[in-house]
């Protein structure tokens, strides 16, 4: 042991294996955020019957490089990323200047390191060995692929989701734009909303499982089963209030580009423009993949424990072979959620403002405290651990259910946007008048007026 191994004393094997996972997910969340956009371009248009990005290829416009031309458009995202670095970055001249600058960092920055406490792998027994240019034993073991395996884990989680919200208030403030302000307090005032089911929802796993720690909470799904079998109102309140934090339609109010032009982001162009779709694409998948870990059981597969006690994907299985199976398990899961995310986006129109705000403060926060109230009271009094577990805890939720409908069937309904009568109308014809808007010509009634058989007048 020479001096400077003696300054590194402090290296683990822990902390060389949470460096390289945090400087892999970030490249791998990077590329992801860009090629996310590529997808989400090609499913709207099958959606809406159209072919989507289908040219740009990785040519590059060479000659030499022309067996990349196309393929299946997937060099258009690098062909965005050009583009964004290469327009003017032009700055409005009434704006805050310092605070216009760093609010897109601001927003990024939470969803570049928010990912760190998921164990993609699971738990790796990692080998002794030595660093020859530095002469440098480490001492092998079991570490955690994680970038960062606190015992706190899923506190971190909900704190750092919460800081992104502050960049796009300050960018919409300091923009000097009215739009821009407007699509800011949107966003401030929707967080604080969504962020309270958020929370409670969550709180309800942290009650069965007993622990804060990720991997206590796979572990806990392995033998009793996913919890979005047990937990199903937890969960879809979970889901929801994820895509209204993500501002994800049908909660992208803050942008809504038929009402407020950009939102929060009007005034941007260029790389900071870009870096906002950068942040919400990459909270779409870091939000995705802590949704997998509270939900849907991590890394694991159901009836996984039919190929043995220590299968490639147990939690027990602490090999380099079981972590590679766990990673690729883990990612599968994230996309499958990406695309249900893109889904909805292209599925569910966007709901007005005060629909959003009514929505969390009227109907998911009480349901989310009831949920908890009585997730604790089943826990209090033991739930049956093994395959009883989520068949008791399933039972319990559909008949919150009912009840949830039955209740909300007697309470008085409000309608803001009721008709108002106008006389005359269709809708409210003078007495003893009939008003009828039907066009008189009867090819103009066929349903059909090429295949039809009605003949024009």
């Amino acid at each position: 042991m020479g001096p400077m191994a003696d300054l590194l004393s402090f290296v683990s094997a822990q902390l060389i294996v949470s460096v390289t996972v945090y400087a892999v997910i970030v490249h791998v969340l990077l590329g992801g955020a860009g090629y996310a956009t590529y997808a989400e371009r090609k499913i709207s248009a099958y959606i809406q019957d159209r072919v989507g990005p289908n040219r740009t290829g990785f040519n590059l416009g060479l000659p030499f490089l022309g067996f990349l031309k196309g393929m299946v458009g997937l060099g258009q995202p690098l062909a965005d990323g050009i583009k964004f670095m290469l327009k003017e970055d032009y700055t409005p001249g009434k704006v805050d200047k310092v605070l216009f600058t760093l609010a897109p960092g601001i927003v990024v920055i939470p969803a570049l390191i928010g990912f760190a406490v998921i164990p993609w792998g699971g738990v790796w027994v990692c080998p002794s060995f030595t660093i020859p240019i530095l002469n440098l034993h480490v001492d092998g073991g079991p570490v955690e692929i994680a970038a960062l395996p606190v015992n706190v884990g899923v506190i971190y989680m909900i704190a750092i989701a919460s800081l992104g919200v502050y960049g796009i208030t300050l960018g919409g403030w300091a923009s000097n734009n009215k739009f821009s302000f407007l699509g800011g307090l949107r966003a401030t005032a929707q967080m604080l909303a969504y962020e309270l089911p958020l929370g409670i929802s969550l709180l309800c796993v942290l009650v069965m499982v007993g622990s804060l720690l990720p991997m206590d909470i796979i572990r806990y799904q392995e033998v009793n089963g996913w919890l979005f079998m047990s937990q199903p109102i937890a969960a879809m309140i979970f889901f929801i209030a994820m895509l209204a934090e993500a501002n994800r339609t049908p909660f992208d109010n803050a942008e809504a580009e038929s009402e407020l032009v950009g939102g929060y982001h009007t005034e941007y162009n260029s790389m900071r423009f870009a870096l906002f779709f950068l942040a919400e694409y990459s909270h779409v998948v870091v939000s995705s993949a802590f949704f997998i870990l509270l939900f849907v059981g991590g890394f694991n597969l159901p009836l996984a424990w039919l190929f043995g006690d220590n299968h490639w994907l147990a939690t027990s299985n602490a090999t380099l072979l079981g972590v590679l199976a766990k990673i690729a398990i883990y990612f599968g899961k994230v996309s499958a959620m990406v695309f249900l995310i893109m889904l909805v986006r292209w599925t569910v129109p966007r709901l007005r403002y005060d629909q959003v705000m009514s929505t969390a403060w009227q109907g998911m926060i009480p349901l989310a405290l009831v949920v908890l109230v009585v997730t604790s009271v089943a826990v209090f009094f033991g739930i049956p651990q093994g395959y009883m577990h989520p068949i008791l805890m399933l039972g319990i939720n559909l008949v919150l259910a009912v009840v949830l409908f039955v209740v909300l069937g007697t309470l008085p309904a409000y309608n803001p946007n009721r008709k108002i009568q106008l006389l005359g109308s269709r809708f409210n014809p003078l007495p003893g008048e009939r008003v009828d808007h039907a066009p008189i010509d009867p090819m103009a009634r066929e349903d059909r007026p090429v295949q039809g058989t009605v003949q024009p007048s």
